[in-house]
């Protein structure tokens, strides 16, 4: 259906290859998901599909793009728009209506089609998603699960032939992540849809997967079944690692393959840990600094109540932030998790309750003394961008921020100008800017959209580094192997409301939607992949 043809290209200002010699065919009714780490082309190999890439892009693209038959490599994204749909890691950047049922139905009108179609197929589209109760709403009002859910179907409502997602359930909580993934699949299945998806958790897109693309960063892609192709992937989910480690053949790629594998076998049962009440199964105290970090309360709040307009967004919210620990916030899309985190900031406006971090209260302070106290790095990391080269905002961040954006993204060129970076490689660099501030707080939101596997531990890595520290840390995030990985405690948001809250291990334990991959097979108390490598093998 879609046939690439030696396709290389070559970046604006760049003698070296991101895509070199690229041959790469897309069927009928296939899901075809691209894989590779951080900045290794996925995103200009959907552009090159889609047609943003070089038209909006620049740089030089060589070779041919045919579908049924016919090139189209010259052909410009609008006249593609009809045949291939695209939603790209911003969604927000997309849209050009103001209320979601606007946006639903703006590709159909550019398409001609009658208004009694845009009516069932806008009514249909808000069903599938899950969005019916978001219709009315400003696209300014929506948290950013339910904005990338409202991108997904402007495009999905136009019926395209082939659908092109890049990073589509980044922003989306587990159950979200399911259910569009499943609508996906519905379409390739039952009506022929070609889908190509660039995703860097590979635990939710892999079972879905007819094929893979790697990227590994040379320009070169590797084509071939899922199995195939994460034998031997620098990119692989927790249960394939797994599934190396253990040397299980074939890997697993869901996890009832994973659990088949382990039942009846020598592997580790339940494990015993702590309760939200800082006391293991048997009923023992855990000794005070596993509670309450190593320092006390780096950040105490009490009754947070926020209000926009009519509607409350927080109600009654009370959260404390020990110093020396990594707390995350999670919750479905639309809970709360970033108002909450701009109103600890101080940003928002509260209509009732109090904050203090380190005996003031940031809401009280001026912008720069609110810097010192408490770093926030945005959903959107671009905000936080504002210079022509990554060298000019490493050096205006300070000695170390070079340093750290080496250790989570590796390789950028400092030459290079942060709008011409892939999202992962935008967010590590604003990343990178807020952690050289060094505050005692830092808030985080959604910090691992568009890193890999590895930058997603680097960044581990350096969150534990600030906590043995003394620094008090949150993290508003979906992504439950990153969890798994890196929090020590976790609060849950629900309408606005705390309603679940304690260390890692038993929050996990609690809800399967937020359970790692590892504790879905191996039980409650499991949560990495080396825990259960080094119970089998002991070391």
């Amino acid at each position: 259906m879609i046939e690439l043809r030696g396709i290389t290209f070559t970046p604006p200002d760049s003698s070296e290859h991101v895509l070199k010699d690229v041959d790469l065919t897309i069927e009928e009714g296939e899901l075809l998901v691209v894989s590779g780490p951080t900045g290794s082309g996925k995103s200009t190999l959907l552009g090159v599909i889609s047609g943003l890439v070089p038209r909006f892009s620049g740089g030089v693209l060589d070779g041919d793009l045919l579908l049924d038959g016919a090139s189209i490599i010259r052909t410009p994204p609008r006249e593609r728009a009809g045949t291939i749909g695209y939603v790209g890691q911003d969604p927000v950047a997309g849209f050009v209506t103001d209320t979601v049922e606007e946006e639903l139905a703006y590709g159909m009108e550019q398409l001609g089609l009658p208004p009694a179609t845009m009516r069932r197929r806008v009514e249909e589209t808000l069903d599938l998603l899950g969005i019916a109760e978001l219709r009315q709403r400003s696209l300014r009002t929506l948290s950013g699960g339910q904005q990338q859910r409202v991108a997904i179907g402007s495009v999905l409502s136009t019926h395209p032939r082939v659908v092109v997602l890049d990073e589509p359930t980044s922003a989306l909580d587990p159950t979200a992540a399911e259910d569009v993934l499943a609508t996906i699949t519905r379409l390739v299945h039952d009506l022929g849809t070609s889908v190509v998806i660039a995703e860097h958790r590979l635990e939710r897109v892999v079972p879905f997967a007819d094929r893979m693309a790697l990227l590994v960063g040379d320009g070169s892609v590797a084509v071939g079944d899922p199995a195939e192709i994460l034998e031997t992937s620098p990119i692989a989910p927790p249960i394939v690692e797994l599934g190396r480690s253990l040397g299980w053949s074939p890997l697993p790629l869901t996890v009832r393959d994973a659990r088949r594998r382990a039942r009846g076998s020598d592997y580790p049962a339940d494990r015993a840990d702590t309760n939200s009440d800082g006391r293991n199964l048997s009923g023992v105290a855990m000794p005070d600094k596993f509670r309450q970090g190593l320092s006390g309360m780096a950040l105490t709040s009490s009754g947070l109540t926020v209000t926009r307009g009519r509607t409350p967004v927080l109600h009654d919210v009370s959260i404390e932030l020990p110093a020396g620990r990594v707390t995350a916030l999670m919750g479905r899309n639309g809970s709360g998790k970033s108002t909450l985190l701009w109103t600890l900031q101080g940003t928002q406006k509260r209509l009732a309750g109090s904050l203090s971090v380190a005996g003031k209260d940031p809401a009280a302070l001026d912008p720069e003394a609110r810097r010192t106290l408490v770093g926030l790095l945005p959903q959107t990391a671009a905000d936080l961008l504002y210079l022509e080269t990554v060298a000019e905002e490493c050096e205006a961040g300070g000695p170390r921020t070079r340093e750290i954006l080496d250790s989570l993204v590796p390789g950028i060129p400092d030459g290079q100008h942060p709008r011409d970076l892939s999202e992962g490689q935008r967010l590590a660099l604003a990343l990178a800017l807020i952690l050289s501030a060094d505050p005692p707080v830092l808030l985080l939101d959604e910090p691992t959209r568009g890193l890999d596997y590895a930058a997603k531990r680097a960044l581990s890595e350096i969150l534990r580094d600030l906590t043995d520290a003394g620094k008090a840390v949150l993290v508003a995030t979906h992504d439950v192997e990153f969890v798994a990985e890196a929090a020590d405690d976790v609060v849950v948001l629900a309408d606005g409301e705390v309603v679940s809250a304690g260390d890692v291990r038993s929050v996990t334990a609690e809800s399967p939607a937020f359970a790692p991959q590892v504790s879905k097979v191996f039980g409650p108390g499991w949560l990495k992949v080396r825990e259960i490598v080094e119970a089998v093998t002991g070391q």
